[in-house]
């Protein structure tokens, strides 16, 4: 089964501010049982790669982008307060492992449909939720509530995480 259908190609196109013309690559597409297109437009002059190279460089520097906005926003890497370069150098380095840590997170114990999201949305839907935490002889029970929207994936990311196997050297 298709899951969707792309096209590329390239035009010339000159924008009332432009001195010449320039090449834009462009990708249109149709994603299996949706209505709407998408598209992607980049002026390029990049001539000697092909449509579909040029769109997914571009797209993978978005992507680094987006990697670089998550360290920032989610991960506070910009935040170096001292004057001292060692203890901002120590800092640094502390919130890199933080983002390491948080990608084995992601990868090995959340759900299918989470493991893409960013820390903020990992954040905002797993952890910032209303529990009652209920103490028994044996066991530590989380209670959500009847009504969270999340509570499947809450499940399963517990369920990944009891099913990690322990490698001990």
């Amino acid at each position: 089964m298709i899951d969707h259908a792309v096209t590329y190609g390239e035009f010339y196109h000159q924008a009332s501010s432009w001195r010449t013309p320039h090449c834009m690559v462009f990708r249109i597409e149709k994603p299996y049982n949706q209505l709407v297109y998408v598209y992607a437009f980049i002026v390029t002059n990049m001539e000697e790669l092909g449509h579909w190279q040029v769109i997914e460089y571009y797209c993978n520097c978005g992507r680094m982008e987006n990697f670089i906005g998550e360290d920032k926003n989610g991960f506070a890497f910009t935040s170096v307060s001292s004057k001292s370069r060692a203890v901002n150098a120590n800092r640094l380095q502390f919130h890199a492992l933080v983002y390491c840590i948080f990608n084995w997170f992601r990868r090995l114990v959340l759900p299918e449909p989470m493991n893409k999201n960013l820390l903020d949305t990992v954040r905002m839907k797993m952890f910032k939720i209303a529990t009652k935490v209920v103490h028994t002889g044996k066991y530590v029970n989380f209670k959500l509530c009847s009504s969270s929207p999340y509570k499947e994936e809450i499940f399963e990311t517990f369920s990944n995480i009891w099913n990690l196997a322990v490698q001990l050297e």
